[in-house]
């Protein structure tokens, strides 16, 4: 016998471990499409076959996934370039730009409005490559990882499996960013040195070499993977809550208007978290992009404990809006191209009579 409050307040907590032990479970039923290929049900119900043009976890759906994650990260972090060259001067040389208006103003003084824009090509087509891996990935590693625990285990170890899938995802997707990461903030905070893309990729290779761009490839994993951790772990269970205590209506018979205004919310308050949590590695990456020679730890000590905080409230703007509109786009791509959009998970029925919820 479990004692029935305990177990509704451990459940009702998003970050704990289940209080249950794993036991073996049996696999997740499969059947088998007319073009021979296995489709997996997931723990909570796809929509209808004739509603979707492909199969949840098909490579088409990876693909338009992936399609979906270069619009919401290349459009997004295209649009807030201004607020980010403002952040990373905040960051780099806060005696110059004291807050983010006067940051404003003394960039544009100094550059004109077009200054504003500096660093958008290395933006757009970085984060258009973190953002095809990023999402494109996480839903590889969520079905992959889901198959592994099998559908109850999956239901109790969800957070978990939403953190590491994350995590896994955004690995690969640090990679691809590094680069062009390395251009926008070298262009960004380094006054004189280039102006465009083609200027600074091909002075930084001669300058440096092929390290120059990936250097900063650890400070980027130890901001990225815990924001991306948060990111998505903190949007799922959000959505989760959402709809159970504030849509007055089940999931299934809200419109698809309304089932992406709670996408947006769940999204904003996702990159307030994401914000906080990875804005010192920010900082340190910021930094060591601008100055040759630098290391991590070197720049870290250089900041202080104070100083990693720089820029923190002109971020939070930021990325709360940016991973709003990030989750709202990612959505909307999936509702146009009709791909499966399961519902947020219910507990399995096996699991229920195992816990003694059901006869």
């Amino acid at each position: 016998m479990y004692p029935t409050t305990l177990t509704q307040l451990a459940r009702a907590n998003p970050f704990s471990a289940p209080l249950f032990s794993l036991q073996k479970t049996e696999e997740p039923k499969q059947t088998t499409n007319v073009n021979g290929q296995t489709r997996r049900f997931a723990a909570a119900a796809v929509a209808d076959e004739a509603e979707v043009s492909c199969d949840f976890g098909s490579l088409k759906y990876y693909a338009l996934c992936g399609f979906g994650g270069i619009l919401s990260c290349g459009i997004t972090h295209t649009a807030v370039v201004p607020l980010d060259l403002v952040k990373c001067r905040l960051q780099v040389d806060p005696e110059k730009y004291k807050t983010i208006f006067n940051g404003f103003s003394v960039t544009m003084k100094e550059d004109g409005m077009r200054g504003l824009g500096k660093g958008w090509a290395p933006t757009f087509i970085g984060y258009s490559m973190q953002g095809l891996c990023k999402f494109g990935f996480y839903e590889v590693f969520k079905i992959f990882y889901s198959d592994l625990l099998g559908e109850e285990n999956t239901y109790l170890w969800r957070t978990s499996l939403y953190l590491a899938a994350s995590a896994s995802a955004e690995f690969f997707a640090d990679i691809a960013l590094a680069p062009m990461e390395a251009c926008k903030v070298r262009i960004q905070t380094k006054p004189g040195y280039a102006n465009t893309l083609r200027e600074c990729l091909p002075k930084m290779y001669a300058e440096e070499g092929m390290w120059v761009f990936y250097k900063g490839v650890v400070p980027l994993w130890m901001r990225q993977i815990p924001y991306t951790m948060m990111k998505f772990a903190c949007f799922e269970r959000t959505v989760e809550l959402l709809y159970k205590y504030a849509v007055p209506k089940p999931r299934n018979e809200c419109s698809k208007s309304e089932q992406l205004i709670v996408t947006f919310v769940a999204g904003y308050i996702a990159g307030v978290f994401c914000a906080i949590v990875s804005h010192p590695a920010d900082s340190v990456v910021s930094v060591l992009n601008k100055e040759s020679g630098s290391t991590a730890m070197g720049v870290l000590k250089k900041l202080g404990p104070r100083g990693v905080w720089n820029g923190l409230v002109p971020r939070i703007i930021m990325i709360g809006t940016l991973t709003a509109l990030q989750w709202f786009i990612y959505d909307s791509v999936k509702v146009y191209f009709r791909l499966p959009r399961p519902p947020p998970p219910e507990m399995p029925e096996s699991l229920k009579k195992k816990l003694g919820l059901t006869e």
